[in-house]
């Protein structure tokens, strides 16, 4: 699968055109805080970033989708999967992550990304538990993770850049219970 539709995203592999927006959210400050050592990246440095990213798709049959606004095609940031290989004590596990220019935070479309990529990752290439992990401070991811129904696993440092990090989990087993919970139960007409 090479692209998922949510109500208001399209999650798709990356074009060559992808680059240039996603430059611009790279070279934001403020998003660019809470990854790694917090320094923003170049268009050069997104290129090879989309590089790399589509060889994790070659090679592991998921990785990092194009995130684009479904009304207007405007690539707005990136989801999905990858292999967190920066923090070796997990670098065997599947990450979900997400990054939205700053114009598109707030409005919950890092959630209903991070939905679809977690949904992918258990549905379509079975995994049996996706991780994400944060650095300590950035309650807003912390919020997505919640809403994914992630739990706190362990708290650790990454270290590339000595930051403290934290590390939360979903089991496969725990999203089917969570997605059970909440599917509606058809009502008769009597409203039973």
């Amino acid at each position: 699968m090479a692209m998922i539709e949510t109500s208001r995203l399209r999650l798709r592999r990356w074009r060559e055109t992808d680059a240039a927006p996603l430059a611009r959210v790279n070279a934001d400050p403020e998003v660019m805080r809470w990854i790694g050592d917090g320094r923003v990246r170049d268009e050069r440095q997104t290129r090879a970033g989309l590089e790399a990213m589509e060889r994790m798709w070659e090679a592991e049959g998921f990785g990092l989708f194009a995130v684009e606004l479904r009304a207007t095609a405007e690539v707005i940031g990136f989801t999905g999967l990858s292999v967190p290989d920066f923090l070796p004590e997990v670098s065997a596990t599947v990450e979900v992550g997400w990054r939205l220019g700053r114009p598109h935070w707030g409005r919950g479309l890092a959630t209903e990304a991070a939905t679809a990529a977690v949904r992918f990752g258990f549905e379509d290439r079975g995994l049996e538990r996706i991780i994400s992990i944060v650095q300590v401070g950035n309650d807003a991811s912390e919020r997505v993770m919640a809403k994914l129904g992630m739990r706190l696993e362990r708290d650790t440092v990454d270290p590339t850049c000595g930051r403290p990090v934290r590390l939360y989990e979903l089991t496969q087993d725990r999203f089917r219970a969570l997605g059970a919970a909440t599917r509606r139960v058809p009502r008769n007409d009597a409203g039973q």
